[in-house]
């Protein structure tokens, strides 16, 4: 092995038992990871990502093929291996009711590391992570952002030399994901090799080195520069759209021409098939303004697997549009005023105000731990606030949260079907539950297993689907009864880029409906799909508006068009000087 060479493989081929003999979990893949390097390892969901990194861990033994780690094999030296590799699953897979410092204590014990060179490496993690003022608490009780963190911290004891890291940035904000870059880039500075899996193109795109797979095949290996310097020429942005750019985003996207589109706060983002100009005369009399815009690593890969979905949604033919009661008023069909919760002397939620009108999406974005989930959590009435109101369709939640609930379908963050009944049962028990019966019932779960595509899975246990497939299902089940409102927490997180197009769809052809969606999400690009968002930190809300309207008011000489991800940041710095200037804590 290369003197710089951490993880040599070639020809590797793996399937598990119960696949076919032509399906693949990994399918003659060749990777070279070197130290000192972030290598990127992009994919869909089923790509083979976790599968090549239990495979490098010494976790799974190959169908066939060749792996080296490290110089040695896998297979043989496990043992050995083990001390030499970090590697961070993708679920969160500490004890959640040890403390941060037990933890810590427990990968010392199992890595051998004792005395003098324990409380050094211990010191040096916390530092590293900023975790020394948390020693005490519940790893159960961290923010995302900290148990990605006490994660890392854990895989690192014994300094290994290669890390491995399987999705890190899923359900983190910005702010802790920049910190996790932060720390990793610096880890690969030292000359350890790393390997960090994700499913997020943009986290990609920062990586030194990337393998792109999809399906079990790499189908692409160099630096992500290479396949963005490809698309140059070929993504716009489309502004100063006439009407509902949801209407015009589902138009373009049914040009030959246009292979992706995503909704940009007021404009649409497309990308054009090769040697494509921009469809303005397709377009007609209300063609809008069309900008070049620099290409993205998303926009590569969509074109390397043949382009995105094309908008339509097999709902929108079978959903009513949504009539209000003469009592609701479609200004405020969702309204907090004074929200508040208190758990014992924390204040978790601080005085949120705000409302949302009738087919509107309004996002609810902030970092781990600002209080955006229990704000959430109130108004789909599964927390009871501590003072002040939160309404659905003029229902008080605090007094008649049951009869709120049957007005409104909500998707947890975490996968929270029966995952031991199969797919066609989750929706026959779920359309039970709202009131669903006979005829009815059966017409119903019929739609949905046609319109999410679920057909295929109907008799497999919901637990074993795919990630992209528990998501259908898991909106699937909260649109049975056809509620007007909609919550949906982080629902695509971990999803591929492809997958999350499709989902978003379904989104926008409820809210042509008339439905009200109210969503969280750690994706700033998918942020920008709402209509407005609000912002909370520190249990407040510190703004409310468009997403162009937030970003304007970041703009600045030094910054004069910023991302979503840029106002993100500065509004809760700009926060903290306030605070901070007002003699509060920054």
């Amino acid at each position: 092995m290369a003197a710089g060479l951490a993880v040599s493989i070639r020809g590797l081929t793996h399937h598990y038992a119960g696949q076919g003999a032509e399906e693949h979990a990994l399918d003659d893949v060749a990777l070279s990871v070197d130290r000192g390097v972030i290598t990127g390892l992009a994919g869909p969901d089923g790509a083979g990502k976790t599968t090549l990194m239990r495979l490098m861990a010494g976790l799974l033994k190959p169908v066939s093929g060749e792996i080296e780690v490290l110089g040695l094999d896998p297979l043989h030296a496990a043992s050995e291996l083990h001390l030499r590799v970090g590697y961070m699953p993708q679920k969160f897979g500490l004890y959640e009711d040890l403390t941060v410092m037990e933890n810590l204590v427990l990968y010392a014990d199992l890595r051998g590391v004792t005395g003098a060179a324990r409380q050094a490496q211990f010191e040096r993690l916390l530092d590293f992570t900023d975790l020394h003022r948390f020693t005490g608490r519940l790893a159960g009780k961290l923010s995302g952002g900290m148990k990605q963190k006490l994660g890392l911290a854990c895989t690192l004891v014994g300094q290994p030399e290669l890390l491995l890291l399987d999705e890190p940035g899923v359900g983190v904000d910005p702010i802790s994901r920049r910190e996790l870059w932060r720390m990793v880039q610096a880890l690969a500075a030292d000359g350890m090799a790393v390997v960090w899996a994700t499913a997020y193109l943009e986290e990609a795109e920062r990586c030194d080195a990337l393998c792109l797979m999809n399906a079990g095949r790499v189908i692409f290996a160099g630096a992500p520069g290479e396949q963005i310097a490809r698309m140059r020429g070929r993504s716009v942005l489309a502004c100063d759209i006439r009407g509902n750019r949801r209407h015009f985003l589902r138009r373009a996207l049914g040009l030959p021409g246009v292979i992706d589109g995503v909704i940009q706060g007021d404009a649409v983002r497309l990308v054009l098939a090769e040697g494509q100009a921009p469809p303005v005369a397709e377009l007609g009399e209300d063609a809008p303004r069309i900008v070049p815009v620099e290409p993205r690593l998303e926009d590569a890969f969509i074109d390397l697997v043949g382009g995105g979905p094309d908008g339509r949604s097999a709902l929108a033919g079978t959903l009513a549009e949504v009539a209000l009661p003469d009592h609701v008023d479609p200004e405020a069909v969702i309204r907090a005023h004074d929200l508040t919760r208190r758990f014992g002397d924390f204040v978790a939620t601080d005085h949120v105000s705000f409302s949302v009108r009738r087919g509107e999406i309004f996002g609810l974005l902030g970092p781990n731990g600002a209080g955006k989930s229990t704000t959430f959590r109130m108004m789909c009435g599964l927390l009871a606030p501590t003072s002040g109101e939160a309404q659905v369709m003029g229902i008080d939640l605090k007094h008649s949260a049951p009869e709120a609930r049957q007005n409104l379908g909500y998707m947890a963050q975490k996968f929270s079907l029966y995952g031991n009944l199969g797919v066609e049962r989750n929706l026959r028990f779920f359309a039970g539950i709202y009131g669903l019966s006979g005829r009815s019932r059966d017409r119903k779960v019929a739609q949905m297993l046609e319109s999410f595509e679920l057909d295929r899975y109907r008799r497999t246990q919901a637990g074993e689907l795919p990630l992209g497939f528990k998501q259908r299902l898991s909106l699937a089940c909260a649109l049975m009864h056809e509620p007007p409102l909609l919550f949906l927490d982080e629902p695509t997180s971990g999803v591929d880029p492809v997958t999350r197009r499709e989902f978003w769809s379904h989104i926008n052809a409820l809210v042509d409906r008339g439905v009200t969606v109210m969503v969280t999400t750690h994706f700033m690009d998918e942020a920008e799909y709402c209509d407005r968002i609000g912002l909370v930190y520190r249990g407040r809300l510190i703004a409310v508006g468009p997403p162009d309207d937030l970003k304007r008011q970041v703009a600045d000489a030094a910054l004069p068009d910023p991302t979503f991800e840029d106002a993100f940041i500065r509004l809760i710095e700009r926060d903290d000087a306030a605070r901070a200037a007002a003699g509060g804590v920054p």
